[in-house]
């Protein structure tokens, strides 16, 4: 194997994105298993040679999060211990980045712990994308590229050719995003504010911006639970949004979020492939926009040490 050759490798998280990742690319997907023991403990052997290669192990941490999570740490352990040159993971979605700072006595600080495990099985450099706090990179000392899927998202809202638009944050943590946005698309920015009551459910207090009469996309890095972007949408409708769009990069989709956006009074939920779907359902009103080729692009400027900052927008 020449010094320069690049492999690419999948846990189970997302299959699909890593097949489109190496269309891309114009490779195959790296030959490994990975599977479970009989007890359930995580099984990895990789059947390909990989010494001095360039490795990159597309997984995303998400549900099940701790179970994808293990398969990339193993499965990174298993191509440095077969002399891989160097090791990025590639984590569309960095599981646990909510965790990222002490906001009440006793909790712990699990964003840093998992960039810690990560680096200390070995992996040389991280590919993510829209990390829910940017700070996290701060958390690893190894290189980390922080790509935006903003470009994609982008792309198909001016296909779609909206006038009269409004860009609404659903909260204020969210509102660099949906500037963002507003930038390229062009329009007025509104924000929604929020007071967050439990982990699952917020309460709308007030809108600051005007909508009525106004095409309307709530731009937010993640629908999670979905409560917060379902109820912003609601309450804009009340203030006489016409058609409202709802987009997010990471479509997290956890307990009954799918049942709540099927409430909202929204004409299109547009997401990216950076997790797989759950519990899409019959909602002709999703639409996914992938990022496969944006991290394809990535990778291929990592492996040539050429510049990735011109992909940070």
């Amino acid at each position: 194997m020449s010094q320069d050759e690049i492999r690419v490798f999948s846990g189970n998280a997302h299959h699909d994105l890593a097949e489109k990742i190496c269309s891309y690319l114009g490779i195959t997907l790296g030959e490994a298993h990975v599977g479970r023991f009989p007890d359930g403990e995580v099984n990895v052997k990789v059947n390909c040679d990989v010494r001095g290669a360039d490795c990159f192990v597309i997984q995303p941490t998400c549900h099940p999060a701790n179970d994808n999570l293990m398969e990339l740490l193993i499965l990174t352990d298993c191509l440095k211990r077969a002399s891989a040159k160097r090791i990025t993971a590639v984590m569309p979605y960095f599981g646990y980045a909510r965790q990222d700072r002490k906001d009440e006595g006793r909790v712990p600080i699990t964003g840093k712990l998992v960039a810690n495990l990560i680096e200390r099985a070995g992996t040389h450099r991280v590919l993510t994308v829209d990390l829910h706090a940017a700070q996290i990179q701060g958390f690893f000392d190894i290189p980390v590229d922080h790509l935006y899927a903003m470009p994609v998202i982008v792309n198909y809202f001016q296909e779609k050719g909206i006038d009269e638009l409004v860009v609404a944050s659903p909260d204020i943590g969210s509102s660099k995003m949906a500037w963002a946005l507003c930038k390229r698309l062009g329009g007025r920015l509104a924000m929604v504010e929020k007071r967050r009551v439990s982990p699952e459910s917020t309460i709308v207090q007030f809108v600051i911006g005007e909508v009525e009469g106004k095409n309307v996309i709530v731009a937010d890095d993640m629908i999670a639970t979905g409560g917060s972007i379902a109820e912003a949408a609601r309450v804009l409708k009340e203030k006489g949004a016409r058609d409202l769009y709802l987009c997010a990069t990471h479509p997290v989709f956890a307990g009954d979020a799918v049942e709540k956006l099927k409430k909202a009074p929204v004409k299109e939920i547009v997401i990216t492939d950076t997790i797989p779907i759950r519990g899409k359902g019959d909602d002709p009103r999703i639409r996914v926009v992938s990022v496969a080729n944006l991290l394809g692009e990535a990778i291929r400027r990592i492996h040539s040490n050429e510049s990735v900052s011109s992909l940070f927008v």
